[in-house]
């Protein structure tokens, strides 16, 4: 194979170059170091892993530099250990916990690591009492809403059809155009999306196309094919996500092999300068925390910083932090495009306290909620098949006081894959999701959960999917990519995937000079996402070159190939539990 191809299982043999040290004379690897493009890319993320594994494939072409301010890669994704006796597993996936099978990217990072994605058919509980619904079976809302439920299924073919007119529109506008009841937009519509984005109390300014997308689109329609009895009746086949702790040091460790210099616990504080020369920017290190989990509020005992010279910077940060970190090198252009990027502080709470789940959330069967017709249609197979399986991984819960504002909530025992089938929900984990604290923290009940049941609290910094960033950020990415030696890699640049990030990073590395991977590229649904998306972060359209036939070529399946076959996913679900018994690991 090529340098530029990307061979799918580790190989951890590299060749090596000998010198001669009876000569003065300039070595040959002298010379070709020489011309290689120094790369900085700040953040260790998704999108700045895969930006630097990609660039590694051209040890001849860049001399790269992998930087973050923590201790650790893998940005929000993370796992914290737990209490396998207690809990039945010894791990618990933080920040990021699974995605979907149109994840074909991410999985196969995961299969270059030796790591796969386990299959899990997703299972919601919606409101709470009178306001509850789900996907597994039907419920007095759903029944009282049938009507609306027609006209929600009608209106999904309109928006569809006229697609162009109503694209942009916020949600909560676009229900009110087709007079839905507030009940039925903030306890049915709302919940469809927050889960989706993780978008929270931005949802209702959310577009009007991803809502209809997610029960329209055959391919990444969440809610596909929209149910005019109950709306969603499906159980969507998803993924959940291994060890990222453990895949993401397997992938540092790679990348570390491969020539990169990363260096964790070390920040760009500023970018000095930046003209036809390169760039200059300022660094320093940074304290680790016991965590690994440094402060993102500077740190005191730090060194003094000192400066360094890239030829290039790949900026993998969040969007406002980019434009710090440009500072007063930053245009006009880039200072109105990456700060209309809007974000807010959301608190995950890490804990084991099934009492206040059980206080607001609907976590079993329950008979008296239950409808066993609706418009008139048996339910009878859905109710039997919930009074023995239903078991909620994702909820979301309005506030009293006001219900267009949301909390959202997993139940990681029953969705993670390490976990046991079978664990008593007592000792099950939960997260509990608190949005937008500047705005909302006055309608959390987080003071309800018992203290000694916690486990973690994490602080994000996240993406407001709000209609302004489709457009005023999205569509003027292209015009800020590689100015003055300058790209920006992250899922803000289209839309909270992980996914996305993977995507992003990889671009990033083709703008650079790259080769986008051979095998994915034999992936027919992998390149059309990575086209569509070059096409949208670059202005630029990208060129098949790998031959046909190869590895990669029987990825892509089901409709349009949007389901990845490949090797980073298995076929059964809690595999990676059974996995983790042969290492002691679960129970």
């Amino acid at each position: 194979m090529t340098s530029a191809s990307q061979p799918l299982l580790k190989n951890r043999q590299h060749s090596r170059t000998s010198t001669n040290s009876k000569s003065n004379m300039p070595s040959s690897n002298d010379v070709e170091n020489s011309k290689r493009k120094k790369v900085l890319v700040v953040g260790a993320g998704a999108a700045g892993m895969s930006c630097a594994q990609h660039l590694a494939q051209h040890p001849e072409k860049f001399d790269i530099t992998l930087i973050d301010a923590v201790d650790y890669c893998g940005g929000q994704a993370f796992s914290i250990p737990i209490d396998k006796e207690k809990h039945g597993a010894s791990w618990l996936n933080q920040g990021v916990q699974g995605g979907s099978n149109i994840f074909h990217h991410t999985m196969t990072m995961f299969a270059r690591q030796g790591h796969h994605a386990d299959p899990v058919k997703l299972q919601v509980s919606f409101g709470k009492d009178d306001t509850f619904w789900t996907n597994v079976f039907p419920t007095s809302l759903l029944a009282r809403h049938a009507g609306e439920i027609k006209r929600f299924i009608t209106m999904l073919k309109i928006i569809r059809w006229f697609e162009v007119f109503f694209a942009l529109l916020p949600i909560k506008i676009v229900m009110k155009m087709f007079f839905f009841s507030e009940e039925f937009t903030n306890a049915v519509a709302l919940p469809m999306v927050a889960l989706f984005l993780g978008t929270g109390n931005a949802t209702p300014e959310v577009p009007v196309i991803i809502l209809e997308r997610l029960c329209t689109s055959p391919t990444y329609g969440m809610w596909y094919p929209g149910d005019k009895l109950s709306i969603a009746s499906n159980l969507p086949p998803m993924v959940v996500f291994p060890n990222f702790s453990e895949f993401y040091e397997d992938w540092r460790k790679d990348l570390v092999e491969r020539g990169v210099k990363v260096r964790l616990s070390t920040e760009m504080t500023e970018i000095v300068k930046r003209d036809k020369s390169g760039v200059v920017v300022r660094i320093k290190k940074r304290t680790p925390a016991p965590d690994g989990h440094n402060p993102n509020d500077g740190d005191p005992t730090a060194s003094e910083d000192w400066e360094e010279e890239y030829d290039e910077i790949v900026l993998c940060v969040l969007a406002d932090t980019a434009k710090r970190l440009l500072s007063h090198t930053a245009s006009f252009r880039e200072r109105k495009v990456l700060g209309s990027a809007k974000f807010s502080d959301d608190i995950t709470v890490t804990h084991t306290d099934s009492a206040y789940m059980k206080r607001n959330y609907e976590n079993f069967y329950n008979e008296s909620q239950a409808v066993s017709s609706l418009s008139g249609v048996d339910q009878t197979v859905r109710i039997e098949m919930a009074k023995k399986s239903f078991k909620p991984m994702y909820y979301i819960k309005e506030y009293p006081s006001d219900r267009s504002k949301l909390e959202m909530c997993f139940d990681c025992t029953n969705y993670q894959s390490q976990f046991p089938p079978e664990v008593d929900f007592d000792k099950h984990v939960f997260q509990t999701i608190f949005l937008n604290k500047a705005r909302d923290s006055k309608l959390w009940s987080i003071d309800d959960i018992d203290p000694s049941k916690i486990i973690r609290k994490d602080w994000w910094h996240q993406l407001c999917h709000s209609f302004t960033h489709y457009l005023f950020v999205v569509p003027w990415m292209m015009f800020l990519q590689g100015k003055h030696h300058v790209r920006f890699a992250a899922a803000w640049t289209l839309i909270n995937a992980h996914e996305v990030a993977v995507m992003s990073g990889i671009a990033a590395a083709v703008d650079l000079g790259a080769r986008y991977p051979e095998d994915l590229e034999r992936d027919h649904f992998a390149l059309l996402s990575f086209r569509l998306y070059y096409l949208l972060a670059y202005g630029k359209w990208y060129g098949r070159k790998a031959a046909r036939k190869g590895e990669g070529e029987n990825w892509a399946s089901g409709l349009y190939g949007s389901v990845y076959q490949g090797p980073g996913a298995s076929r059964e679900e809690r595999s990676i539990w059974r996995g983790e018994r042969k290492r002691d690991m679960a129970l």
